[in-house]
């Protein structure tokens, strides 16, 4: 960057004032205060901003994007390599402060990232962030990023690599041979990843997959073997062009989200096999037309959420979630299969849908299942008249009262209740009637408007009713609620 806009500099200035407005003020106190017998003009004209610390400058300038940082070069000798030893790199190829968009040569974004990390000097960087799109020369985003990346050269911190159009870019493997510094990778849209050998990432703790393509099944083992550290792992897949099976092995893995939102037509007879023997929180979302998701028993378990996954064929899904502390449920009873004869003898807080058909059922088997439940929760998301037909479904309760309601559910929640649907004025009556050691439960019900005074009227009968089964009505804090 040759020259720098008045528009650009004005406001660089402006930042800089606003952080360093209260050291300036204390600078001029004490300026005063040493009796140095220059006039005031004197003192405001001196460059006092680059008097300053680089340590602060650099902080300063790290708020900044890279472009304008960059640009702060021209401002005088004091400025011109000082942005050189930043920690922290950003490029958006759709930012430019100074040109419009249609008269960027479509060349330029790359030469000014190769030039820039060319030109870098700091030892270690703590940020690299890359954004670019398909009218962008990327063909060379490889080398951009290994330039940085050679042994003599730290990325302690994170990488970012982010791609917004339909064409693909290809990462060498090469850039993630070997690096036993970097901390968190996120790559994001169409990139392609194509490991033929095991990376070698020893201290990656967090890994972000956007939409990102894997040649093979080879290619994610060898990614994730790599990364011995690994203890965040996030997957989101949309595409139909990728591997069949999705094989996370991470001992060390402790957080994985996954939400697979591909569209029918994709890998039927495909899924997930997970092996994270240290794994804590679980997140799942999606499996359109996927049969199986092999999970390897998690003891470590404290939380997962299981949501919309359909035509699971096996019970391993939830019956590998047995020692966890807390189960979000929002899937179908008629599409997956309950373990039966397993129990959840470490649950104490559950959450289930109640919008889908017979939702009852899966609440019965959990009920039974869950002897040491303390919270339940049950939520309809939605708050809208659409439930028709619902109540001529009749639920067949326990025959026996769970040992959860007898003896430890302490707080029970019901976001959503429709208080005209038979099925589940049947469900919360057996609940309030078993439940022994209530102390608080939350009926949230959908708005009704004013003038609908019959309404009104059916309504606090149905929560007079409600109140008067309950076991302890004294020991317990019944709230009603409108959504």
């Amino acid at each position: 960057v040759s020259f720098i806009s008045t528009s650009l500099f004005v406001l660089f200035l402006l930042q800089i004032m606003h952080v360093l407005l209260p050291l300036l003020i204390s600078m001029e106190q004490k300026f005063k205060t040493d009796g140095l017998g220059l006039s005031n003009r004197d003192a405001m004209n001196k460059d006092r901003i680059s008097e300053l610390p680089d340590a602060l400058l650099l902080q300063i300038l790290s708020s900044l994007p890279t472009e304008n940082a960059i640009a702060t070069s021209v401002l005088s000798k004091r400025w011109r390599s000082l942005w050189t030893m930043l920690p922290k790199l950003k490029f958006d190829c759709d930012f430019n402060p100074v040109f419009d968009d249609d008269n960027i040569d479509p060349h330029m974004f790359s030469e000014n990232v190769y030039r820039t990390l060319t030109l870098h000097k700091a030892p270690v960087l703590e940020s690299l962030h890359l954004s670019f799109e398909g009218r962008t020369d990327c063909s060379d985003v490889g080398i951009w990023i290994a330039t940085k990346g050679g042994p003599t050269y730290t990325i302690r911190g994170q990488v970012t690599c982010f791609y917004q159009e339909d064409q693909t870019v290809t990462l060498p493997s090469v850039l993630f041979s070997y690096n036993d510094t970097l901390e968190i990778l996120k790559l994001k849209c169409a990139i392609d990843l194509e490991f033929p050998s095991r990376v070698c990432l020893k201290s990656l703790r967090k890994l972000y997959l956007y939409q990102v393509h894997f040649k093979d099944e080879d290619s994610v083992s060898n990614f994730l073997c790599g990364c011995p550290s690994l203890e965040d792992l996030v997957v989101h897949r949309y595409s139909n062009a990728d591997v069949a099976t999705f094989t996370i092995a991470a001992p060390s893995l402790q957080r994985l989200t996954i939400e697979d939102l591909r569209q029918e037509g994709g890998y039927g007879n495909g899924g997930y096999v997970i092996n994270a023997p240290a794994l804590k929180y679980l997140n799942i979302n999606g499996f359109i037309d996927i049969e199986s998701c092999l999970i390897d028993k998690a003891l470590e378990l404290v939380e997962a959420k299981i949501s919309n996954v359909s035509d699971i064929a096996n019970e391993n899904i939830l019956e590998s979630l047995t020692s966890a502390k807390r189960l979000i449920l929002h899937l179908s009873p008629l599409e997956i299969k309950v373990p039966t004869g397993k129990s959840f003898d470490q649950l104490v807080c559950l959450e289930l849908l109640t919008h889908e058909r017979e939702w009852w059922n899966l609440l019965s088997i959990m009920l039974d299942s869950s002897p040491k439940l303390q919270i339940l929760k049950l939520t309809d998301i939605y708050l809208h008249d659409n439930k028709k037909n619902l109540d001529e479904r009749k639920w067949n309760p326990p025959k026996c009262a769970p040992e959860c309601l007898l003896f430890h559910l302490e707080t029970f929640v019901w976001i959503g209740y429709e208080w005209q649907r038979g099925d589940e004025k049947e469900v919360a009556t057996y609940i309030l009637e078993n439940a022994r050691r209530l102390k608080k439960v939350t009926f949230s019900t959908k708005r009704i408007e004013g003038e609908k005074l019959e309404k009104l009227e059916k309504r606090r009968e149905m929560l007079n009713e409600l109140a008067s089964v309950l076991w302890d009505s004294y020991s317990c804090h019944l709230v009603f609620e409108s959504t």
